[in-house]
């Protein structure tokens, strides 16, 4: 689940047949070394259904994955969402469908619905950690 497998879920999307591919559409991907950002902006303007699909897809994913993890090590201080396409879909995150599936875990339902869920939207939050943890190893 990330954002290079955008393109993944868009063209497994496409080759199904289900949602066709409109011309101006693959002329726009395949000039585009990162075909991600048009996808996804292209969904968020509500343009073409195979980009919605494809988003929404991801989105799904995502809680899934993010849901799984945060049961592992019960997250209880909160599940962050990192990366480069986490803060570009916040309206998808924000969607009552994300908390859905995040807390569609059965038993654990009640439980997940507790866990904050976050947006890392600092870029160099990475960064921060690891210069703080190599601090801390002196």
């Amino acid at each position: 689940c990330s954002g290079s497998g955008i393109p993944n879920i868009y063209h497994f999307l496409r080759d199904t047949g289900k949602y066709p591919e409109p011309s101006w559409l693959a002329a726009k991907l395949s000039e585009a070394n990162d075909p991600t950002p048009i996808i996804s902006r292209t969904a968020a303007d509500g343009r073409e259904a195979i980009c919605t699909a494809t988003m929404k897809l991801f989105v799904e994913i995502l809680a899934n994955e993010a849901s799984n993890m945060a049961i592992k090590v019960l997250a209880t201080g909160g599940v962050y969402l990192g990366g480069g396409i986490p803060p570009r879909i916040l309206p998808q995150l924000h969607d009552p469908l994300f908390m859905k599936i995040f807390t569609a875990k059965g038993r654990f339902a009640e439980l997940l619905n507790s866990f904050p869920i976050h947006v890392i939207r600092n870029p160099e939050a990475a960064l921060y950690g690891a210069a703080y943890y190599g601090l801390e190893m002196r």
